[in-house]
């Protein structure tokens, strides 16, 4: 390990580059300390702002303080790998028939892939020191403050919207973590440049951001499409538009995004099904199709009944007669979730045929919570 303070920004150097060499884009370097405002995770968590992510509050302390994720760590290298998909930004939200998804889940999960080019840099930067090093690498798999991480490395800062902005990338990067038994000297902390911008907090469509730099994931589309298990809050079905898998917006609308270069990596290009998805493409999906059609993505991991939960809203919304079969078809599946929320989605498009079926459906239902939507439905709706 170099003693002078020249070895140790040199070596820093001989890293940054080997990184960017194998495919990183921005790479930067974080004390091995707890980032600024850590503590405002205890705050957060405090609130209740996690909603259901049980796994945000255990062991925070440790996922404040990245000493106690590994012995004698020196330094952390952080590094960002742009996936700005090609082609116009959220482009379902022109068409009410298209299917949202969002753009970090229209390509295999990004973690494997990352993680391999990770492995990859440890073997290269183990040749360049000429032994083995102590060190762990991470792709959004630990509990670990990255995006305060990588501000304080410099590779950006903390918008408003609560996620990392780079100048050059703005919020287009997966972020990773490699941390190093080698005490380099750190990079200078970024600044925050997003002055008196707000257009993150006016796109949210469910005002999750109406605290500048807090996000209440209860009211956030990404956390109840993709996180929680829970129904669609009734208050945030209609603002869920047509969006069955995470929320952009508050990213897209970044002015920071303007100039940020497309991806030219063909792992962060959509899959075929996936280049201009349609609502009525997926709703008669079993459980064999589904886990066969989002194979190695993260809509599979989150699961056929969310997906199937959140498809039954947007059918809903985009309320036209077209989405009567595939709400029909979801309306007798097997899991009252998915029931239920085709309920209010023939309640939203209120033909005659769709207020049949659900009035036919309350002397067959008996599950509670589906019988409750039947009822709310045939309130709000009105027959042609």
């Amino acid at each position: 390990m170099p003693h002078s303070n020249n070895h140790r920004a040199k070596l820093k150097e001989q890293l940054r580059r080997i990184a960017l060499d194998e495919g990183f884009d921005p790479v930067a370097f974080a004390p091995p300390h707890r980032p600024p405002q850590a503590e405002h995770l205890t705050k957060w968590l405090n609130k209740g702002s996690h909603g259901d992510m049980e796994w945000m509050a255990k062991n925070p302390e440790k996922r404040q303080d990245p000493n106690m994720l590994m012995a004698g760590l020196g330094s952390i290298m952080v590094l960002g790998v742009n996936y700005r998909p090609l082609g116009k930004d959220s482009p379902y939200l022109s068409d009410p028939a298209a299917m949202g998804v969002s753009a970090y889940a229209r390509n295999n999960e990004y973690q494997d892939y990352i993680k391999k080019k990770l492995k990859k840099l440890a073997r290269k930067v183990e040749e360049l020191l000429g032994r083995k090093i102590n060190g762990r690498i991470f792709v959004d798999t630990a509990p670990l403050l990255e995006k305060p991480i990588a501000a304080n490395a410099g590779l950006g800062w903390q918008g408003k919207n609560c996620l990392l902005v780079n100048r050059r990338y703005g919020c287009w990067l997966f972020l990773a973590e490699f941390f190093l038994d080698l005490d380099l000297p750190p990079d200078q902390p970024g600044k925050e440049h997003c002055g008196s911008c707000d257009r993150c907090q006016k796109a949210c469509p469910t005002k999750a951001l109406d605290t500048p730099w807090q996000l209440d994931a209860r009211e956030c589309l990404a956390y109840m499409t993709i996180e929680s298990a829970a129904p669609i809050p009734h208050k945030h079905r209609k603002a869920m538009g047509n969006r069955v898998f995470g929320c952009d917006d508050c990213l897209t609308v970044c002015p920071w995004n303007r100039f940020a270069p497309y991806s030219e990596d063909a792992a962060f290009k959509p899959r075929p099904v996936l280049t201009a998805p349609k609502l009525l493409d997926f709703a008669f999906l079993d459980e064999d199709q589904f886990r066969s059609t989002f194979k190695k993505s993260a809509i599979k991991r989150s699961g056929r009944i969310k997906f199937m939960r959140n498809l039954a809203i947007a059918l809903g919304n985009w309320g036209d007669i077209a989405a009567l079969p595939a709400l029909k078809h979801l309306f007798t599946d097997e899991n009252p979730m998915v029931r239920g929320h085709a309920a209010w989605g023939l309640g939203q498009i209120a033909t005659n045929l769709a207020i049949e079926l659900l009035k036919e459906a309350l002397n067959r239902e008996e599950e509670q919570t589906v019988l409750y939507e039947i009822k709310q439905a045939l309130l709000s709706s009105r027959p042609f």
